[in-house]
């Protein structure tokens, strides 16, 4: 598993997770209404408070303007005013419900990371499982405008020791260039899976766009430093990707 992840590295320009390829092709089949039903289950299997808390939302928002545009006279303006800010609102914690639901649905998996890595905005080469142990402990690599990003998940203690060593094989090709590194979690120090791409989108921006294509030049000469896991390598397994929703 940890070879087939280490092999794929793919530039990737969305914003925030995304659904897996199939389930990608199937929205886009879709309607907008079976659409908005597939997100609609998704959002609820992980939260079932999200839609009501949506449409209570929305609604209270026009109720008051529709009160307001009564009581002073001034419902033809205020009442289609409250029905727009009333979607508005919708549509926004619609979002964040929908993207929360993601980001709950594969934490915890292996390759969770680079999942979400694979998924940010801007020109970011991303390269899953550059290096593990046999404790199943992974490093993921991410070079951009801010330079080498090296995210760890597992153990803490294998991870830390993972990141020192893949730290120090970057810096012998990656002369001066910064290299930033996070481990996922939730203890003291670790980055939870909700909060790496925020993490990752917010450092400084220290190269231009030829430096960064320099960058990944010299870093195709490292080869993952992988080790084999204990027992057999289980055949025809993929990088967990994020969920498929199912039309309720």
């Amino acid at each position: 598993m940890l070879h087939n992840m280490a092999r794929t590295s793919r530039n990737r320009g969305a914003s925030g997770p995304a659904l897996p390829a199939d389930s990608a092709e199937d929205l886009a089949k879709a309607g907008r209404l079976k659409q908005i039903r597939m997100v609609a289950g998704l959002v609820n299997r992980a939260n079932p408070r999200a839609l009501p808390i949506v449409a209570a939302s929305g609604l209270g928002i026009l109720v008051v303007l529709v009160v307001v545009g009564l009581l002073t006279g001034l419902a033809p303006l205020l009442i289609p005013l409250g029905v727009l800010l009333g979607l508005l609102v919708a549509v926004i914690l619609f979002g964040r419900f929908a993207q929360s639901a993601q980001y709950s649905a594969i934490e915890g998996q292996p390759g969770a990371a680079a999942a979400v890595l694979e998924n940010m905005r801007g020109n970011w080469t991303v390269t899953p499982a550059i290096a593990a142990n046999r404790n199943m402990d992974v490093i993921h690599r991410a070079v951009g405008r801010p330079g080498v990003v090296l995210v760890g998940e597992g153990s803490p203690t294998g991870v830390a020791s993972l990141l020192t060593a893949e730290k120090k094989r970057v810096a012998r090709v990656a002369y001066e260039v910064p290299i930033f590194d996070f481990q996922i979690g939730n203890g003291e120090g670790q980055v939870p899976i909700s909060k790496l791409q925020r993490k990752v989108m917010r450092l400084p921006r220290n190269l231009k766009p030829a430096a960064v294509s320099d960058l990944n030049h010299r870093l195709k000469a490292l080869q993952p430093s992988l080790q084999a896991p204990k027992g057999p390598i289980p055949r025809n397994v993929r990088q967990p990707k994020m969920p498929r929703p199912k039309m309720r």
